[in-house]
């Protein structure tokens, strides 16, 4: 897989793949009025199928990631879902250009130095049925796999891993869907999401309008890991460009650790003061935030919280470059948490409170 570095925080290189076209209708949205949500400056969402690229909150264009894939070539959600469903370590599976309306799943995994592939470019396009419920892809126990370069719209969430680790999805476009917009969860750990964009999150529920989620609420626990924290750990989130969403760009919960999330850009227009205070949320202990980009908060840019007992300690913050233009810090760490560090290389501009509530440290951003 290649990896292209950000010429600047709002740029990306140009998605490429080989795919022969074919594409098929689709109905209208279901949206909620908007009437239920308050007046944003968020640009409007493409049309479902278009191949023209997302735009941040501030205008600037962000068009898609380079994808080269080669193997088998799916067209139909049909050929799409039988090919998830047969797939074996080593394979790839490469999506032709067009709408792929359901819920799609993989539920096989391949192997360290075999993974399953599923590529294709921007203008394949995964649409969930309705943002009442579903997951658009859905990754079930299915580790090793590289998720490369094309759209999921649509779901009550675009993309959610279950037990499922070593999983990479790269230059994905995830938007429009009802909750969050990608969700690790269930012990999913050693992931990495880059140079993905995400946008238009919480159409349905704005409080739970996540761009980028891992873990489970403490409350959520006997639901989905038998009553113990979920321990998804170790996930890595870098070279994002994360905006218009109605909770935090990344919610990070009780119960993960030693996470990184790095070089990514944060944008808080469309945030809802019921659904976020900051861009990013930490709770979980060990995490390194560094050399990240944000605008636009409707409170702090980056937080830590103390939500559960022992959770919420050991954070670091170094490098990052908050443009707050709001009422809070650049870095706001609640309670008395000796452990976490909050780096003097961070910059705060526009924070009406500052860089933190804790005096900075002069350590290193690397």
């Amino acid at each position: 897989m290649a990896t292209v570095a950000l010429l600047a925080p709002l740029t990306l290189a140009v998605t490429a793949c080989d795919a022969t076209a074919t594409s098929s209708g689709r109905p209208a949205s279901t949206r909620p009025s908007s009437s239920t949500r308050p007046a944003t400056t968020r640009p409007s969402t493409p049309a479902a199928g278009q191949s023209s690229p997302p735009s941040s909150a501030s205008g600037l264009v962000v068009p898609g990631t380079v994808v080269r894939c080669r193997g088998q070539v799916v067209s139909t959600a049909r050929e799409l879902s039988h090919a998830l469903f047969a797939a074996t370590a080593g394979e790839t599976i490469k999506l032709a250009p067009g709408i792929y309306q359901g819920d799609f799943e993989a539920a096989h995994s391949g192997q360290p130095s075999a993974p399953i592939t599923l590529c294709g470019p921007r203008t394949a396009v995964l649409q969930g049925a309705t943002i009442d419920h579903g997951y658009t892809f859905y990754l079930d126990k299915a580790s090793w796999w590289k998720v490369e370069g094309f759209t999921v719209e649509g779901g009550q969430k675009g993309i959610v891993t279950d037990h499922s680790s070593h999983d990479e999805l790269y230059g994905l476009y995830v938007h429009s869907t009802g909750d969050e917009g990608i969700h690790l969860r269930e012990f999913s750990s050693d992931n990495v999401i880059s140079h993905c964009v995400v946008r238009d999150t919480g159409l349905l529920v704005q409080f739970f309008g996540e761009g980028i989620y891992v873990g489970s609420a403490n409350k959520n626990w006997c639901r989905y890991t038998a009553c113990h924290p979920d321990a998804s750990n170790g996930n890595t989130i870098i070279d994002n460009n994360i905006a218009d969403t109605t909770a935090e760009n990344i919610d990070i919960k009780e119960g993960t650790t030693g996470g990184l999330i790095s070089s990514n850009h944060f944008d808080g227009a469309g945030m809802v003061e019921s659904a976020a205070t900051s861009w990013v949320n930490v709770k979980g202990n060990d995490w390194v935030i560094k050399n990240n980009v944000g605008v636009n908060s409707i409170g702090n840019g980056f937080a830590v919280h103390q939500v559960y007992p022992g959770w919420g300690i050991g954070n670091t913050f170094a490098g990052n470059r908050a443009d707050v233009n709001g009422p809070g810090y650049g870095v706001y760490v609640q309670s008395s948490d000796l452990r976490t560090v909050v780096a003097c290389s961070n910059v705060a501009k526009r924070a009406k409170l500052g860089l933190s509530n804790l005096p900075c440290t002069n350590i290193g951003a690397s």
